[in-house]
């Protein structure tokens, strides 16, 4: 009887043993099966799910923009005052709905190059008005002509043709017109070839963004979305040193098992040059564990604040020698337009960037990048990039419209929010097929293993008991 009670208990804790043994060898073993299945999927070759999905996104990415609408235009062409803003917005476009186009994998280096269609569509419903809604904004020829053209003698002509085209320093135009462009009465006038569509987006439209050159991965997973070339090349000639470097990926999907402790880094089209992100905190995004990754304001930061900068700044002068911060000189990426780049607001730039400026209130919580990213596959679920553009606008003796102001401006036109959040049905088949497998799998791993060790101690310790009890 003691025996058959004796070798029951051991019985159990052997059980209890391989239960949790088994247990123990579950985990590296399903997870090298979740790394197995992870790094074929997501490669970017035909009958992967990422490059279905990369080809063309599932997910709805709108563009909200805010105009700013200056107030007191007279004022300051006559006086040389602080520009009033009121911003208005937001007015939303669909864009990035467009499939990739030829798309040519090259197996010799294991990469895939493509280019970017672009495309907008007004979305009346999600919009504050319509595309002819009329703004009073900043004459972006006028402005432009005098920085492309300082010499004096140049700006007595073009003084000339803007008082005959009855240019000035503010002009009225509808939304459209401001976004997608419009035929400039002065540069009209201007005897030589010269582009007379202007617009802060032109051309978009029926235009294509690349050619990009990104690894596919099959090599090495750790590469996989990273970009080799973007228009045949490595740099991007704009900038000194490392920060013409073209690095990362394009922030649709990174390398797969992110880790928190990780700098981001992708490369925008939009601002001229790479950047980075870094963890902020866990988000749940629909039942999906994600990363937060934002846009530190340490990447806006002067050169003394931040040495890794000091290639950004270009501009000495409006730069007040490299100190000011929070705005980027993007003029050589724009044929020598004064183009600024900076967060909506000029959030995370110094006072004296928007001491010119009223009606502007920078807020973190609205006016800040941000990159959902679920770490296991390495794609980007929910993002929000934002940006603002500014123009420069410096006096000259020589053109009258800008003969009264008695300083420099970094005139805010207008900023926007480019977001893409999962849809309901992805989001669904994304926790089925990764996030629910991988919570299963670690469910019946914690199981097995705390059962067994319960079971293992505990049969242990009843047959230590009993055996104790015979011997008495």
């Amino acid at each position: 009887m003691g025996c058959d009670r004796n070798c029951g208990l051991i019985t159990g804790a052997v059980i209890g043993a391989v239960l949790a043994v088994f247990g123990g060898i579950l985990m590296p073993v399903g997870d090298m099966l979740i790394q197995k299945t992870i790094k074929k999927e997501v490669v970017l070759e035909e009958g992967t799910t990422a490059f279905k999905n990369w080809v063309k996104t599932g997910t709805e990415i709108y563009r909200q923009f805010w105009i700013f609408d200056v107030q007191n235009p007279q004022e300051v062409m006559m006086n040389s005052s602080n520009i009033q803003v009121k911003q208005r917005g937001p007015y939303t476009y669909r864009v990035r709905f467009l499939a990739k186009e030829n798309i040519t994998q090259d197996p010799k280096d294991n990469t895939v190059s493509f280019l970017q269609p672009n495309g907008a569509i007004f979305e009346p419903s999600l919009s504050v008005g319509t595309e002819a809604d009329n703004f009073t904004v900043l004459n972006l020829a006028v402005a432009a002509a005098a920085h492309i053209y300082p010499n004096p003698f140049v700006q007595v002509v073009l003084n000339s043709l803007i008082n005959k085209s009855k240019s000035s320093m503010f002009q009225v135009r509808t939304l459209r017109e401001l976004l997608w462009g419009y035929t400039d009465p002065f540069l009209s006038l201007v005897p030589y070839p010269v582009t007379t569509t202007v617009g802060m987006f032109y051309p978009y439209n029926n235009t294509a963004d690349g050619v990009y050159k990104v690894f596919n991965g099959k090599d090495s997973i750790s590469k996989v979305a990273i970009i080799d070339t973007y228009k045949g090349k490595r740099n991007l000639s704009y900038w000194e040193s490392y920060c013409d470097m073209i690095n990362g990926t394009d922030a649709a999907s990174f390398p797969p098992f992110v880790e928190k402790s990780q700098v981001l880094q992708f490369f925008s089209s939009d601002i001229c040059r790479s950047i980075y992100a870094v963890f902020e905190s866990d988000v749940n995004l629909k039942g999906i564990p994600v990363y937060r990754f934002v846009l530190p304001s340490k990447a806006f930061a002067s050169p003394g604040q931040n040495p890794d900068n000091h290639c950004f700044c270009t501009e000495k002068i409006i730069s007040k020698n490299c100190t000011s911060y929070g705005v980027l000189d993007i003029s050589k990426c724009k044929e020598g337009k004064p183009v600024y780049i900076s967060l909506p607001h000029f959030l995370y730039a110094s006072p004296d960037v928007s001491e010119t400026t009223d009606g502007l209130n920078p807020n973190e919580e609205e006016h800040r990048t941000y990159l959902d990213i679920e770490p296991i596959t390495g794609f980007t679920l929910q993002f929000a990039k934002r940006l603002q553009v500014n123009i420069l606008v410096k006096p000259s003796n020589k053109i009258q419209v800008l003969k009264s102001l008695k300083r420099n401006y970094i005139v805010p036109i207008l900023w926007l929010n480019e977001t893409g959040t999962i849809g309901d049905e992805k989001a669904k088949m994304f926790r089925s097929q990764v996030t629910g497998k991988v919570n299963l799998l670690g469910l019946i791993e914690m199981i097995l293993l705390s059962v067994g060790v319960v079971m293992f101690v505990a049969f242990m310790i009843s047959y230590c008991a009993c055996r104790s009890q015979t011997i008495k």
